[in-house]
């Protein structure tokens, strides 16, 4: 019983606001939209102004870092076909196949190992030196770097670009003991800003900087306990040969 009550005040009240709905005068859309007030038969109310979506803007695109490749002239020839003498004589098509030009970017890669290793390596047949080595690491870490300001989120490719500078690292410090010369000339060809690596690479932490204090102090007694040893025998020592002296 009360339900139906409370269905038919319901229906009541929507029909209601129906009717004050279709008793505003068509003249007063313009002044609805446009978010004034607006008198009727029921009160005074006011709608807010419709809100207009605009298209978004498009975003900038970031500058990334110039590509090691971008010096590399679009009609050199690829690295298989540099020593072919035919290569050069060719028809202009022929020649632009062969051409970086519609290379892939693997075969722009190794021309650019080739020329890296020419600016380091002792002689034409060294394939094996650290210099070499350091040379084929540089050019697999930033062309990772290239890649990984596209694809940001490539965490497989993050973890061997990691891995080549800790074994660059390694190459170029075993160099730097080894033939200071070579490693500066190194790092000057090939444009390499060699940092030190930082004395310490502990974290700090409370209980590390509780278990040092300790120690510290531990090491103060000791240095005590051994001075005042130290002493004892030296006066001991003395008195002896005192008595020693003595007739």
């Amino acid at each position: 019983m009360f339900s139906n009550i409370a269905l038919r005040a319901v229906l009541k009240s929507s029909v209601g606001a129906l009717r004050e709905s279709a008793a505003i005068p068509r003249t007063c859309c313009s002044a609805l939209l446009s978010g004034t007030r607006f008198s009727g038969a029921s009160g005074s109310f006011a709608l807010p102004a419709p809100v207009r979506h605009y298209a978004r803007t498009a975003r900038k695109k970031v500058a990334g870092p110039e590509s090691q490749l971008s010096d590399l002239p679009p009609t050199m020839l690829k690295l298989d076909y540099t020593a072919v003498p035919l290569a050069q004589t060719t028809d202009d098509v022929v020649k632009r196949l062969l051409s970086l030009e519609l290379a892939s970017h693997s075969e722009k890669l190794a021309l650019k190992k080739e020329q890296l290793i020419a600016k380091v390596q002792r002689d034409e047949s060294d394939r094996d030196s650290m210099e070499v080595k350091v040379a084929i690491l540089t050019a697999r870490i930033r062309n990772f770097q290239e890649h990984l300001h596209k694809h940001h989120k490539d965490k497989a490719n993050k973890r061997r670009m990691l891995m080549a500078i800790d074994k660059r690292k390694k190459w170029l410090k075993k160099l730097r003991l080894e033939r200071y010369d070579a490693f500066e000339s190194v790092c000057q060809h090939l444009g390499i800003t060699y940092t030190f690596p930082p004395e310490y690479y502990r974290r700090v932490t409370r209980r590390w900087l509780a278990k040092k204090a300790l120690c510290i102090k531990v090491f103060e007694e000791v240095q005590k306990k051994k001075k005042a040893e130290k002493l004892k025998l030296k006066q001991s020592t003395e008195a002896a040969k005192t008595q020693t002296a003595s007739p």
